[in-house]
């Protein structure tokens, strides 16, 4: 890819960041004015597939490989897309799964969580899928340390969020009488923050590797699949995020 595609695709990746952080806001202005499943559902979705399809590039998995030779790196690499792919095929029946029992156990009611606060560390991970997505493209036209710059904001909005949902959302869920087992609201609220927050820690894990890997020289703008397979794995935290934040904070009447 020549240096005006690669400058295209950064400029692709901050519109479709905009676009990202307006549905957001348009979200939160539905849930404080008429709660609509049908708008925020729909405003989710919108979401989720300008994510998968510009961050996740899931175009990607279409590309023709070397298919004579099973040696190639470019054989090796669609192998790999798809590997992960199925990867993350069998881990999002987990957050589906618990996606579903948030509705079957609270129905139309949601925990009472702090609307503002979900706002901002849902902002604080849009962002940082944002960075991860101008580092990835920065690796692929040779800028490393413009990468590691973009991957080391990425890690630290990623810290952020972190910090945001486990050290001040579960005290003050805590403090509101949000518990694991004081009822089921509570328990299928630490279930689905806890098993986000781990994902993210396993990406955050993940983006010190590649920050330490490129660092040692390791990635070059021909050959850096640990670099790809970084950012879609982060992408899809977002994806599962941009579900649950409306089902956790947005959708339904406080209990």
């Amino acid at each position: 890819m020549n240096h005006e595609n690669h400058s295209g695709s950064l400029y692709q990746g901050l519109v479709i960041f905009v676009i990202l952080a307006f549905l957001t806001a348009v979200e939160y202005f539905i849930a404080i004015t008429n709660a609509s499943v049908l708008l925020l559902s729909i405003v989710a979705f919108i979401k989720v597939g300008l994510v998968m399809y510009y961050y996740m590039h899931v175009y990607k998995l279409a590309q023709e490989d070397d298919e004579h030779d099973h040696h190639s790196y470019a054989w090796k690499l669609a192998t790999n897309r798809l590997g992960l792919w199925l990867f993350l095929l069998s881990d999002s029946f987990v957050f589906g799964g618990l996606f579903i029992s948030r509705f079957n156990l609270l129905g139309f009611t949601r925990p009472p969580l702090n609307q503002f606060l979900g706002l901002i560390v849902t902002t604080v991970l849009l962002i940082s899928s944002f960075f991860m997505n101008r580092g990835e493209t920065q690796m692929a036209r040779g800028d490393r340390k413009g990468f590691m710059l973009s991957t080391a904001i990425t890690f630290l909005l990623g810290l952020g969020f972190l910090v945001g949902v486990v050290f001040i959302e579960w005290p003050n869920a805590a403090a509101e009488g949000l518990t694991v087992s004081g009822s089921a609201a509570g328990g299928i609220f630490y279930m689905m923050t806890g098993m986000h927050a781990f994902h993210v820690l396993t990406g955050l894990i993940f983006l010190v590797i590649i920050l330490r890997n490129t660092a040692r020289g390791h990635y070059s703008a021909e050959k850096h699949w640990a670099v790809e397979a970084a950012a879609v794995y982060w992408h899809f935290i977002d994806v599962v995020w941009i579900f649950f934040y409306p089902a956790l904070y947005l959708i339904g009447k406080l209990m």
